[in-house]
């Protein structure tokens, strides 16, 4: 999975990756994460999904850690530029004050489920996503690691 998506990290961490960001929707929603197909590989089952799934670390000013192929598509990015991206630039310079407010009220309720916001792609494409779920990234032992983004609505603007 590593060598075919340009991922710059191994087979395990990316099994990591995908453990915490299933286990932390989990936790926080009660639910699994809906229209993920079924497989002994959940790494690749999230890469491989329909819906966009994002996440960002801990830095000051977080840097986007994890796309699955939906987003990179979305962003018109690859793995290396998406995961150099600090989260705040996908964003127009106007809506980075309401994405503030959202990251704020997730870090304080753990999730949202009703987030709607305009994004823009490398190529200064403009999309609104809908109805996304934002979570914070807590592992089993309650260790923060950052938040995660998943949404199946968006439309070009």
């Amino acid at each position: 999975m590593t060598e075919g998506h340009g991922f710059l990290f191994s087979e395990d961490a990316c099994r990591a990756h995908a453990d915490l960001l299933l286990g932390s929707y989990e936790r926080l929603t009660g639910k699994r994460i809906p229209g993920l197909a079924p497989t002994a590989s959940p790494a690749r089952a999230l890469f491989g999904a329909s819906f966009a799934l994002v996440s960002h670390g801990v830095e000051e000013d977080p840097v986007f850690n994890y796309a699955n192929q939906t987003a990179l598509d979305l962003f018109e990015m690859t793995w290396e530029q998406f995961t150099a991206l600090p989260s705040r630039l996908s964003a127009e310079p106007v809506n980075r004050d309401e994405r503030a407010r959202l990251l704020a009220r997730v870090s304080s309720h753990g999730y949202i489920d009703d987030y709607s916001g305009v994004r823009i792609s490398s190529s200064g494409r403009r999309f609104l996503i809908e109805d996304a779920v934002v979570w914070n990234l807590i592992d089993g032992r309650g260790g923060y690691h950052g938040q995660a983004a998943l949404f199946d609505k968006w439309s070009y603007l």
